[in-house]
């Protein structure tokens, strides 16, 4: 087992994601301390990018601040080699193709193993074209995260026979953002994960309350919540690691629940 699955050990994971130098790099390790303390079982960091096709608006205005208070992937790199013995859980990168390819592959993912990064999601990757990546990843250890849309259709069972770390269920077409209604028919999807392989998956993508939380738990191994938490930080600024820290343990009480 990679040390992702640590983080599916104790039931049901909760799962936020921080997109990295929003407001600055000091606000963000302070972040993911406070997501940790307060029972994150694994942590999604976004590598900003210009172009994020994957993200809604929110993430996607994150990006731009990041970006333009001088988020690098240099920096990121040094800030979690900094906290990286603080914090125990399972740290995961999520940015996209053109991210790793400018910083040159090997030297990216070789520094992810360097600095203790479990995996890799990259949302602009197609399954068919994963072996651009994947040999390095398995070279140095880190998990390159498949995901599953609405859309696999036929190519749910291959592309979890062929899964690692974990796999990521897209709730919703389109892209990242918080949904009053989930309507997708994730069960079936979750049906044909389940018969093709043992490893776990968590759903993300629009959910933001508690009941959504534990909605999406009791169909699958955890859920991923992104934009809601990228909300809070746009809102408190440098005061929004203690606020993360509280929406984080709510979230994972909902999702611990669906245990008992």
């Amino acid at each position: 087992m990679s040390n992702i699955g640590k983080a599916f050990e104790n039931g049901k994971a909760f799962i936020p994601f921080i997109t990295c130098g929003d407001p600055d790099m000091e606000t963000t390790e302070k972040i993911i301390l406070e997501a940790t303390a307060n029972g994150a079982d694994l942590i999604e960091l976004g590598i900003p990018f210009s172009d994020p096709t994957a993200e809604g608006p929110v993430i996607q205005a994150a990006n731009d601040r990041a970006l333009k208070n001088g988020a690098s992937t240099d920096r990121i790199f040094d800030m979690v080699h900094s906290i990286r013995d603080e914090v125990d859980v399972p740290l995961v990168f999520m940015t996209y193709a053109n991210v790793v390819y400018s910083y040159g592959s090997e030297r990216f993912i070789s520094s992810c193993s360097r600095i203790g990064i479990d995996g890799l999601i990259l949302p602009d990757l197609p399954f068919e074209e994963k072996d651009e990546f994947a040999p390095l990843c398995r070279q140095y250890g880190i998990d390159l995260i498949s995901l599953i849309a609405p859309t696999s259709k036929d190519r749910v069972a291959m592309i979890a026979k062929n899964a690692e770390g974990f796999l990521y269920i897209v709730s919703s077409l389109g892209v990242t953002g918080t949904r009053s209604v989930i309507d997708t028919d994730l069960s079936s999807i979750i049906k044909t994960v389940r018969e093709n392989t043992d490893i776990p998956c968590a759903i993300g993508f629009g959910i933001s309350k508690p009941e959504q939380a534990s909605q999406m738990a009791a169909i699958a191994d955890g859920a991923i919540v992104g934009s809601a938490i990228i909300k809070i930080m746009e809102k408190y600024k440098k005061e929004s690691p203690k606020h993360v820290g509280e929406y984080v343990r709510s979230m994972k009480n909902a999702v611990m629940s669906v245990d008992k």
